[in-house]
């Protein structure tokens, strides 16, 4: 597998540090598990939906975890056998599912039904971080007006 070295990029950008550590994240990436299958879909401009194929599980077998920038879902079975099995085909192996979250993305809601777990995604971006319109003054200086400020507190 090929290493990526991101040294140059650090030297010369400031503030991209979660981008790098994205990319070098993606590097290390777990091998190509396909089990349980899943789609992602943009349903909006700030919403996204997950849908697992878990048929088999019930919600007490399912765990659903959000940490800062990361989605887990865990999934457990416990099959107690009435019998001796003659053939085995549906696959009830425990399996742990990591999504990486952008900045500000927040699990709005968790459903099951017919064997599908939708999991609602939400970006809510602060309103300190949303763009503002600044206004432009004519003649007094910064210094001019924090001092006018002032006397005026």
């Amino acid at each position: 597998m090929r290493t990526v070295d991101f040294a140059p990029l650090y030297r010369s950008s400031i503030g991209f540090d979660r981008l790098f550590d994205l990319l070098e994240t993606a590097n290390r990436a777990q091998p190509n598990d396909n089990w349980p299958p899943y789609d992602t879909l943009k349903t909006g401009e700030d919403t996204y939906r997950i849908t697992m194929a878990v048929a088999g599980f019930a919600e007490g077998d399912l765990t659903i975890t959000q940490q800062p920038n990361l989605l887990i879902v865990t999934g457990e079975k416990k099959v107690e056998a009435e019998g001796e099995y003659l053939h085995r085909g549906i696959a009830y192996r425990p399996f742990n599912r990591r999504f990486e979250l952008a900045d500000h993305v927040r699990v709005a809601g968790a459903s099951i039904l017919n064997g599908l777990l939708t999991i609602d995604l939400k970006r809510e971006v602060p309103e300190a971080m949303k763009p503002r319109q600044i206004e432009i003054s004519t003649g007094a200086t910064i210094e001019h007006r924090l001092a006018d400020a002032a006397k005026a507190a």
